[in-house]
């Protein structure tokens, strides 16, 4: 299941790992994606950063204007998840 799930997105991760610049992305990303699901990404970037920094529900929804529900989502996957958040974390040094 896990594999086919994957396939479906394949093109979509290659076309992403070819990027070579902030610029590319940038350009890539406002092509492809809405302003909403734009924003909603951020929000869940911004909000992984401040669960890793200890931060609790109520003030990561104050900061970010984020859901429970989304706080909720972020941190399982965070504890859960591929390790996906981190990975990319790590590489912005925090």
């Amino acid at each position: 299941m896990e594999q086919n799930f994957f396939e479906r997105f394949s093109d979509l991760f290659e076309a992403v790992v070819k990027l070579e610049s902030k610029q590319d992305c940038e350009r890539f990303f406002e092509d492809i994606c809405t302003i909403k699901e734009m924003e909603d990404m951020t929000q869940r970037l911004q909000v992984a950063s401040l669960l890793r920094a200890g931060k609790n529900y109520r003030e990561i929804s104050e900061e970010t204007g984020a859901s429970t529900a989304t706080i909720s989502r972020v941190n399982r996957c965070l504890h859960y998840g591929s390790g996906g958040y981190a990975l990319v974390l790590e590489k912005k040094g925090e």
